[in-house]
Formats: structure tokens, C-alpha cells, sequence
């Protein structure tokens, strides 16, 4: 396992993205997003993920330089197109547009279509509460997913966040979740590294059980009816109500790489202060977090988690398993730039 300073990789992603035709900006808002996802110890979604972007950017599936397109449609409410860009930089617009309606009409609802893979959806909730606003996002995928007592897949991983600030602008109480047990890019990672999953995550092309990645081709809702009934409310929130597709009719992120993924998103903010508790609500959070806390050092609150690792992560580094290094060196060579070094600040 190699230890990569932040920045070291956070400039390696960058300089990786400008070289593939994005604009600086962009660059840096994607490098924030996949850096800061890997310190909070969310591996499956952090800079390990950058190898597939640059193969989209490549084949131009992700366009590197979109034309973002925002409608309002109302006091409270908009669509956004993201010209098959970056998805990260697709949801940062949009929550960016969601937040200015909130603070002026109390809320903002704000539709994305033809973006792709935009990464930890806790990203952009976040993003909201840092505006002292509740932040709510929604995103899709492709099937990876088996309906409850189904044995073929059907619904994505089909994630949902919630963050609501607390007196700590860095700590907001913030749920992320995938609504499958796990997210399909922790399979992925387990094959690049050769290593067995858990039980119980994933089936094999028979609908059985297996811990073997190469043979995992869908994984299992999260506590069965559950997770598959949000996985379908939440398909039909980023899908058809924007325009876009669901379930099996969207691209596959990792087969159809040539294709755009045409996804869709719907990012929420909202004002606490337009509500009768809203004043004392960070406060009220901050209190709760403290009381349930009490109960045992073993009991954590949303988000707690990515905090302590972002904390440990800052100073060790971020972990980079040895066939990721050499994807990413890989890259550097086709891009004709510096690859990220172990220990490097």
C-alpha cells in the first residue's frame, strides 16, 4: 500500500484533467471532490475513480468542456443540463443554483440531466449546509442492483444524502448512502486488487451468493425490501421526472464506455431560517450529536466517520493499493506528465 499526500494527489489529478482537454476550474473542482472523498475513507468513490474518468474524457463520452444550460422554471425550482460533462462538475452547479433559489425563496429544487458519474453524493449536501442550508440530493445508475428477491439486476445503486448543519460548519450531521448494500465501486476495486468481497454483498450470474468480484454481477438492496423500494422511488426522481432514462435503459458506466451516460440528479436546499425552529436548529443538532454520543464511545453520528478519517488521512496520507499505482502511472505516461509520488508533499 503506497501513502500519497493530498496534495501531491490532488495536483496529479488536476494536471491528469487539464491534459485531457478540461479547463482548469473544472479541474480543480473535480481533484477537491475525489481528494476530499478519499479522506473521508470513502475509497470506492475517491481518486481511485479517476482512471475511469480519463478513459470516458478519452473516448469522449464525458465532454471535457461542457455547455452547462440552467432554466428556472419557477420561484423555487430549475432544470440543468450537463452537456455530458464531468459529474462533479454538473451537481456543483447545480446545488450552486439550488442554494441561490433557497436563500431567496426559502427552497431550490434543481433538475439535472445528461450529466455522469458525479461521485459521493454527500458531496453536494454538504456543499449546501456549508450555506447554513439543509442539503438533500438524489443520483442514479445503471443496473447493478437485484430487486428484492429478484436474481437478476434491475435498479443502480441509487444513492441519497442529507446534511444539516450543525454549529460546526466542517461537521454537519450528514447521511450518504448507497441503497445497496454496498456500492458497486467497492466490487470493482476488490477485482483490480484480486481480493474476495464479504459475504452476503453480491450474487453471480445465477442469482447465487459469491465472494468472488469476477463473479459478482449485481449486488443486493440494502436490508431487502427496504433499499429496493428507495432504489425505485429514487430512480424515478432522477430519471423520468428529468427527462432521462432508469434501471436498464441507462448506459453501463463501465461496458459502454464510449457512450454518454445520460444520468440524472436532483439537488434540494433549503433555509432553516424560514422555518419556526430553524434559528436553533445547528444548535439543537450539536446538542443531540453530544447526548447521543454519551451513550458509548462506539456509537457515532452521520458523518462522524469521514471526520476521524479526513483527520487521520491528512497527516498519513491517502492509501493507494499497488495496481491503482500503476494505473496511475500508466496515465502519466500517456499524458506526458509527472506521476503522483509516494510521501510527497
Amino acid at each position: 500500500m503506497h501513502q500519497i499526500s493530498r496534495q501531491t494527489l490532488s495536483n496529479w489529478i488536476f494536471d491528469a484533467l487539464v491534459s485531457s482537454g478540461v479547463t482548469a476550474p473544472d479541474a480543480q473542482t473535480v481533484s477537491d471532490s475525489l481528494v476530499q472523498t478519499s479522506l473521508w475513507g470513502i475509497d470506492s468513490h475517491g481518486v481511485a475513480r479517476i482512471t475511469h474518468y480519463l478513459e470516458r474524457l478519452r473516448t469522449g463520452s464525458i465532454c471535457a468542456a461542457p455547455q452547462l444550460q440552467f432554466q428556472k422554471t419557477g420561484a423555487a425550482t430549475g432544470n440543468l443540463d450537463g452537456g455530458h460533462g464531468l459529474g462533479f462538475v454538473v451537481c456543483h452547479r447545480a446545488m450552486q443554483e439550488a442554494i441561490a433559489l433557497a436563500k431567496d425563496s426559502g427552497a431550490g429544487v434543481v433538475g439535472v440531466r445528461n450529466s455522469s458519474h458525479c461521485g459521493a453524493i454527500g458531496l453536494y449536501t454538504r456543499q449546501a449546509s456549508q450555506e447554513d442550508l439543509i442539503g438533500i440530493a438524489f443520483t442514479h445508475s445503471d443496473s447493478f442492483v437485484v430487486p428484492h428477491l429478484g436474481r437478476q439486476a434491475f435498479f443502480g445503486t441509487n444513492p441519497i444524502s442529507i446534511a444539516i448543519p450543525s454549529k460546526d460548519p466542517e461537521r454537519p450531521l450528514c447521511l450518504d448512502m448507497a441503497t445497496s448494500n454496498v456500492p458497486w465501486n467497492l466490487i470493482m476495486n476488490a477485482r483490480r486488487e484480486n481480493r474476495p468481497v464479504a459475504p452476503g454483498l453480491g450474487v453471480d450470474k445465477e442469482g447465487n451468493d459469491t465472494t468472488d468480484p469476477h463473479a459478482v454481477v449485481a449486488l443486493k438492496p440494502m436490508a431487502g425490501h427496504k433499499g429496493y423500494a428507495m432504489a425505485f422511488l429514487i430512480d424515478m426522481l432522477c430519471g423520468p421526472l428529468n427527462g432521462m432514462a432508469f434501471g436498464p435503459g441507462l448506459t453501463k458506466m463501465y461496458s459502454q464506455l464510449d457512450e454518454h451516460r445520460r444520468l440524472g440528479s436532483l439537488m434540494i436546499a433549503i433555509d432553516p431560517a424560514r422555518f419556526a425552529g430553524g434559528i436553533n436548529l445547528a444548535a439543537v443538532v450539536t446538542e443531540a450529536i453530544s447526548g447521543m454520543t454519551e451513550l458509548g464511545d462506539q456509537v457515532l453520528y452521520p458523518g462522524q466517520p469521514e471526520y476521524e478519517s479526513a483527520e487521520k488521512r491528512k497527516v498519513s496520507g491517502i492509501p493507494v493499493e499497488p495496481n491503482l499505482m500503476k494505473s496511475f502511472q500508466e496515465w502519466s505516461a500517456k499524458l506526458g506528465i509527472s506521476c503522483p509520488s509516494e510521501g510527497a508533499q
